[in-house]
């Protein structure tokens, strides 16, 4: 797990906190997120809030492993549990993943219903938490 990212499992709401302090190499944040996985295992939790607010490269190649790869296989290995995924994105962040067309197609991918688990972005953290929270 890198430095920058620090994990809080929150067995009392049934949510798992991952948050980025700083970006990092690609190979660096799929471990990462494999660490957030096996975490989420460990507590049984399913409703992930992800706080990229401070990752400030965007990288179309871990935007596509997040969605069609990662995603996936992580709801898989969660199941029986469905799993939510909150982005907590910075305004900026959402505007260049409005104008870059790679980041928009894995974005509509990854929003699309009918996947074995369910991502939505958000800007303020309650509203998120509200999200996760509410029953499916």
């Amino acid at each position: 797990m890198s430095s920058a990212l620090s994990i809080t499992p929150r067995p009392d709401l049934h949510i798992l906190v991952a948050r980025w302090a700083d970006d990092g190499l690609t190979v660096q944040l799929q471990q990462d997120y494999a660490h957030i996985l096996a975490l989420a295992q460990e507590h049984h939790l399913a409703r992930w809030l992800l706080d990229v607010r401070r990752r400030d490269q965007l990288n179309p190649e871990l935007g596509q492993w997040t969605t069609h790869v990662f995603y996936p296989q992580a709801a898989t290995q969660l199941e029986p549990q469905h799993l939510r995924i909150a982005v907590l994105c910075s305004p900026g962040r959402l505007a260049v993943y409005e104008a870059d067309p790679a980041q928009q197609q894995y974005l509509a991918y990854g929003l699309e219903p009918g996947r074995n688990y369910d991502l939505r972005l958000f800007i303020e953290e309650g509203v998120a938490m509200e999200w996760l929270l509410a029953t499916v």
